[in-house]
């Protein structure tokens, strides 16, 4: 009867390196698939997320002109965000799309101007009431009963209706020139001037409009803007 041949030394560790290789695959596959992927990590050694220093600012300056639009009518401002793509068709303009692109554009800057002079109160039942402010004080639109003459006083026309009015359009200007559609729209290859100007532009509105907002709040609370408590 015959008897198998000793395994030689290099036999054996071929046999060990087979079952290694054996044993692994059986893990992996065993392993979910996210489980075997090690989260890559991007550094550029200035902990910047791997932006420029102005690619970071220009960012910035988008999320911080968006915080803009909320003191805008809120509906002027949806109504502009919802029509501008479909008007300017996402950018791709003819000169129809850019007329009504300048006709949308200005009706919603006449709205955020007429709206900052509009008001509101609440009647003896609690319902909110809306007027216009005017020099004699608060002319009710609503078609409900007007105020008195006492009553209308403390709602009076003031010069800082007019300041706000104008920040308000130059603060929707800001927000317009963010829009990607509509500097597409009108200036589909900018040069290299247009460029530095409509990024410089915005910011400057953006940070002049902040502070006059800021240093001279209103107390109205008209059309679009938070309902009055009182």
């Amino acid at each position: 009867m015959a008897t198998a041949a000793p395994a030689t030394q290099h036999e054996v560790a071929v046999a060990a390196q087979q079952d290694v290789e054996h044993d692994q695959i059986r893990v992996d596959e065993e392993q979910p698939l996210l489980a075997k992927r090690s989260p890559v990590v991007l550094r550029d050694g200035g902990g910047n997320g791997g932006m420029s220093p102005m690619q970071k600012a220009i960012s910035q300056t988008y999320q911080s002109t968006a915080h803009l639009a909320t003191l805008l009518p809120t509906g002027t401002v949806m109504a502009f965000q919802l029509l501008s793509p479909i008007v300017t068709n996402s950018g791709h303009c003819l000169p129809s799309n850019r007329a009504m692109e300048s006709a949308l554009v200005s009706l919603c800057a006449l709205s955020c101007f007429v709206l900052s002079f509009t008001d509101s109160f609440r009647d003896g039942k609690g319902a909110v009431r809306y007027g216009f402010a005017t020099l004699r004080g608060l002319w009710v639109i609503d078609g409900g009963a007007p105020l008195d003459a006492q009553a209308a006083a403390p709602y009076r026309l003031r010069f800082l209706d007019l300041v706000h009015a104008v920040v308000s359009v130059m603060v929707f200007a800001a927000v317009a020139l963010f829009d990607q559609s509509v500097v597409s729209c009108f200036y589909p290859v900018p040069s290299e001037d247009v460029r530095q100007v409509l990024t410089v532009l915005p910011i400057a509105i953006g940070v002049v409009g902040s502070m006059l907002f800021v240093t001279f709040p209103t107390t109205r609370h008209g059309i679009g803007f938070p309902l009055s408590q009182h």
